[in-house]
């Protein structure tokens, strides 16, 4: 389950870099689609695997 957070989170934080127009971030949104990438397959493995337990 942490781990599905952690990948909700990542995807927020990517969705964040794309809109922020913040000055402290303007180094860093080019890798937003990084983020996004990496946060939904961390959620798509884990939901793939607890249905593999049996947990879903």
């Amino acid at each position: 389950m942490f781990q599905l957070f952690l990948g909700f989170l990542l995807f927020i934080f990517g969705i964040f870099l794309k809109l922020t127009k913040e000055q402290g971030f303007a180094k860093s949104t080019r890798f937003w689609w990084m983020f996004v990438l990496i946060g939904i397959l961390s959620m798509v493995a884990q939901i793939f695997i607890m249905k593999q337990k049996g947990e879903l």
